[in-house]
């Protein structure tokens, strides 16, 4: 009887799956490809080991592509015409070891379980293993996203928040992904490990208004910090950490710098509370991660498996 049971409920499955409408689980590849995890953590901790830029590159590639087409790995294909989603704007300054992690990540998972686990998956898998490796809140990864067959570059604007944008901006854009207030907040944690390219933020340091070159809101030692490192009119393309003080730790100490949200009165007491509390900092981003991690997904048979992360075909 239990064995009947277990037979309908896998056809069951199997039916939903085949319609696209299939749930991530935990434990989509316990059969298939049971080590999958293990595979991808020995080649995150191998990238890892060669280059710090491995964690705030990666976290920020995987936000990128769910907030455009969903976590479905578009993000990663590259174009001889210039024209994939990676060759946008908005994206042209997300740095390459984010992509070489995922790509050997998926080398890695090929050799072992071929044509079996999805592009989309092992980004979500290795966004929450750099956080760990920072130092970050280790959590369980929901599984079963497919890649998407789509990528261009066409689709990215308006679906990316931009550094200059209001709370309420940030929030329409953010629910666009069903993520509240809270998860916008826990995600900007991200930024602890992160660094940030000149042209992101130099209008606050030269050009704030006639009166006042450098935005007032900015603390004067911090001003002066990144005038150092990015003088007027320097190379955009230079980078530098944005959290001058632990740069290389994941815990709460960008969020004093971030003036939209620490300001804005309906913001300010979860920015106060993460950054008194590490304990519900950590839970509030391991809730974010994982609802951002289905933002937009495609299961069953609406996208594919490639076999070349940086290929459609």
């Amino acid at each position: 009887m239990e064995a009947r049971r277990g037979l309908f409920l896998l056809m069951i499955f199997m039916m939903i799956k085949g319609k696209g409408e299939a749930q991530l689980m935990e434990i989509f590849y316990s059969s298939s490809s049971p080590g999958v995890e293990a595979i991808v953590k020995q080649a995150v901790s191998a990238k890892f080991s060669q280059k710090f830029t491995t964690i705030p590159a990666t976290l920020r590639l995987f936000f990128h592509d769910c907030f455009v087409m969903g976590c479905d790995a578009s993000i990663m294909v590259s174009s001889p015409n210039g024209d994939a989603e990676k060759d946008a704007p908005d994206n042209l300054s997300l740095a390459g070891d984010g992509f070489d992690t995922i790509v050997k990540a998926k080398e890695a998972v090929e050799a072992q379980c071929p044509n079996a686990v999805s592009c989309a998956d092992i980004m979500a898998i290795v966004s929450r293993d750099v956080a760990v490796l920072a130092g970050g809140p280790s959590f369980s990864v929901e599984l079963g996203r497919r890649d998407g067959l789509i990528s261009q570059s066409s689709l990215v604007a308006g679906n990316l928040p931009e550094p200059h944008l209001t709370l309420a901006q940030l929030d329409t854009i953010f629910a666009k992904n069903n993520l509240s207030q809270i998860d916008t907040i826990a995600l900007s944690g991200a930024h602890t490990v992160g660094f940030s390219h000149c042209n992101r933020f130099a209008n606050r340091l030269y050009s704030f208004s006639p009166s006042s070159p450098v935005d007032p809101s900015l603390d004067p030692n911090y001003a002066k910090q990144l005038m150092n490192a990015c003088p007027q009119n320097v190379d955009p393309s230079i980078a530098l950490n944005m959290d001058p003080t632990t740069p290389q730790i994941f815990d709460n100490g960008m969020f004093t710098s971030d003036e939209v949200l620490c300001n804005d009165p309906a913001s300010k007491p979860t920015v106060t509370d993460f950054a008194n509390s590490p304990g519900d900092f950590n839970a509030a981003f391991i809730t974010t991660m994982r609802k951002l991690g289905r933002a937009g997904v495609k299961t069953g048979n609406q996208g594919g498996i490639r076999i070349d992360c940086t290929n459609l075909d």
